[in-house]
């Protein structure tokens, strides 16, 4: 199916009224997109922000009458002084394809490998999870991630019971598992990132040692390993909860963490904790260590 897509330059204050307008215009789909490159970190929670300088873009189904939108757009009060468009035609491609070839199997350390389910395995013999892109964050190729599965997959996990805390799609706590631990327990506070790391744990045949909870759920337990890659602000205040889940001596790592928020983050754990040498990953860091 072809398509066409008319873009738009708004600001913070007017790009959610644009929005409804191409909505109103019969648009497929509407998307927000930083104009100026100045990413947004850790907005408060439930609360969407935009940019200064946003770019605003409808998607519309090639035969639709762009002259129309326009004339329309061009009416409302919010773009009637500057409505600074560009119209573009779109390939007509198999996009489902294109999104497919984007994913490849990810090694991470000496014998971990992240594979999407329509790839073949680059070695059968290494401990590999299937992990298809979906309903919840976390398929390998983000940083955080990464760093999470490197360390991880440096430790002897073998008997060992395991917090993947925010769990998202569950692939910290279904790799934990096919590294030996005997029981995972993913807490995450969006009912959806449950349902995926369960669906996930079952194609990868580990659904009987994977238990998910919503945080308010969770039983009383305490366990031997500790991974959370949320982001910064919540492992600050949430570190009296994190480490209250883990045994003395217990093992953990939190990501997540920009290179510049490495040192807010580990004086509020050094307290508590023995902590290692913070590894980084590009702009991303590990903060990890042991618990006293």
């Amino acid at each position: 199916m072809a398509w066409i897509q008319i873009r738009i330059n708004a600001t913070k204050q007017n790009a959610d009224q644009i929005s409804d307008y191409l909505m109103d215009c019969g648009s497929a789909s509407v998307t927000f997109l930083d104009t100026n490159n100045t990413p947004i970190y850790e907005p408060p929670i439930g609360e969407v922000i935009l940019w200064a300088d946003t770019t605003v873009i409808g998607l519309f189904d090639a035969s639709e009458d762009m002259q129309a939108v326009v004339d329309y757009l061009s009416e409302q009060p919010e773009l009637v002084q500057t409505f600074d468009y560009k119209i573009e035609q779109l390939e007509d491609k198999d996009w489902e394809r294109e999104w497919m070839d984007n994913f490849h199997p990810i090694k991470f350390g000496e014998r971990l490998w992240i594979c999407p389910s329509w790839r073949e395995i680059p070695d059968p013999t290494a401990v590999n999870v299937l992990l298809d892109p979906g309903l919840a964050f976390g398929t390998g190729t983000h940083a955080t991630t990464a760093l999470c599965l490197e360390w991880l997959e440096s430790l002897d996990l073998t008997g060992k019971t395991v917090v993947d805390f925010g769990c998202g799609s569950g692939i910290l706590g279904i790799a934990a598992i096919k590294l030996g631990a005997a029981r995972v327990i993913g807490i995450d506070i969006d009912p959806q990132a449950l349902e995926a790391s369960l669906d996930n744990a079952q194609r990868n045949g580990v659904a009987h040692q994977l238990e998910v909870y919503l945080p308010q759920d969770q039983p009383e337990f305490m366990a031997d390993v500790m991974v959370a890659n949320i982001l910064a602000a919540p492992l600050r205040e949430l570190h009296s909860v994190i480490l209250g889940l883990l045994k003395p001596q217990g093992a953990f790592a939190l990501s997540g963490i920009l290179v510049e928020q490495a040192d807010s983050v580990a004086n509020v754990y050094q307290e508590y904790c023995q902590l290692d040498a913070i590894a980084e990953q590009g702009e991303w860091v590990r903060v990890s260590g042991i618990k006293n």
